[in-house]
């Protein structure tokens, strides 16, 4: 009982400037210890960790260098897939090929930084010394002395480290690294091959002149999901919205390009009143009754334009609230867009919609246009 209670007045009773102080549970007993805190850090008895097993250190060391050779092996692989491979037939693909480019890319790349980082954490850990490190800070300034001591200091952990005697981590460690400073200016080439004029064009170009070179006044609208023509009987009810692809862009487009053809080449169509419609000038004869297309294709970074409002005839993109009169050749009337949704020409033949041409401008974001 006098001991406890001795340990209670001296955890809790009051210090030299006569305020009352309690001891954190967990800490030694003043009482006993006489401290409240240890003036020595004793977690790591000196001498401990010094000296490793060599055998241990050699077995270390075949695997570190193993995580190194598979981090250069990525690393070329990297290097060989984005010259070889990511660039073919001119550097154009579509989704599926985006996911195989980034699959490899990516996958190398994180295999290549993650079989580095192991090898280093496991060459720190297994080959080197766990001897206490104390750190004091000085001035920012360093003398000469300071300066000595530091280069001493680097060639003291150089020689701890073991890469000055041991040759097969050192060279197998500038091997991994070597690939990995070449990829910077390997995917330089990323800046190339550049577009042309293959962004100015949609699928509908192509599609009007096989139409018209069997003789044909243009290519038929289609349902996209459905694939069916649609006639102007179709389409006759004011106020409506669908999306159209050019026929035969499923059949004859190459299976890699259709998504990428359809992305481009998607086009709403919108029946505007009569009273309502001021078509543009120089195209007072690219619709038909009031059924007038546009791309969907959104003007500012690529969204959909899908969303329609009858009453007010507004086309309106959800990602970032562009919106755009149907009545008025789809001119911007609010939102980040900086310019109108194209137009498709349009005309009817044997009772079915066609589009006469391509559009006459690029789809998409306006900087588009600059390629």
């Amino acid at each position: 009982m006098s001991d406890d209670k001795n340990e209670t007045e001296g955890a809790q009773g009051p210090g030299e400037d006569g305020r009352r102080r309690e001891r954190v549970i967990g800490t030694p007993s003043p009482a006993r210890e006489k401290a409240l805190l240890a003036e020595d850090d004793i977690s790591a008895p000196a001498g401990v960790g010094e000296q490793l097993d060599e055998a241990s250190m050699k077995r270390a060391e075949r695997i570190v260098a193993t995580f190194f050779l598979v981090a250069f092996a990525a690393s070329v692989t990297f290097i060989a897939y984005f010259i070889g491979w990511s660039g073919r037939d001119g550097g154009m693909h579509g989704v599926l090929r985006a996911r195989e480019s980034n699959f490899w890319l990516g996958g190398t790349m994180a295999l290549s930084f993650l079989a580095m980082a192991v090898g280093v954490t496991i060459w720190v850990r297994r080959l080197m010394t766990s001897k206490p490190i104390v750190q004091e800070r000085h001035e920012l300034a360093a003398d000469e002395e300071s300066r000595a001591a530091f280069a001493q200091d680097f060639m003291e952990g150089a020689e701890d480290s073991g890469i000055t005697k041991r040759p097969l981590l050192r060279r197998t460690l500038l091997l991994a690294a070597a690939p990995l400073g070449l990829a910077p200016l390997v995917l330089l080439r990323d800046l190339g091959p550049l577009p042309e004029k293959r962004l100015r064009h949609t699928y509908w170009g192509e599609a009007v002149k096989k139409a018209q070179a069997e003789g044909k006044k243009g290519v038929r609208l289609v349902v996209d999901g459905t694939n069916k023509p649609l006639r102007v009987s179709d389409f006759s009810s004011p106020g409506g919205m669908i999306t159209v692809l050019p026929e035969g862009i499923e059949e004859e487009v190459p299976e890699e390009q259709v998504l990428t053809q359809n992305a481009k080449a998607v086009t709403i169509l919108i029946n505007v009143p009569a009273d309502k419609f001021k078509p543009a000038k120089g195209r007072e004869n690219w619709h038909v009754n009031g059924i007038v297309a546009y791309s969907k294709v959104c003007t500012h970074v690529g969204c959909p334009a899908a969303l329609y409002e009858q009453t007010t005839h507004h086309i309106l993109c959800p990602c970032h609230q562009s919106t755009f009169d149907a009545t008025d050749a789809a001119k911007v009337i609010f939102g980040p867009a900086a310019r109108p949704l194209p137009q498709l020409p349009l005309s009817v033949e044997d009772g079915y919609i066609v589009a006469t041409s391509d559009y006459h401008e690029p789809i998409g974001p306006s900087f588009w246009e600059r390629g």
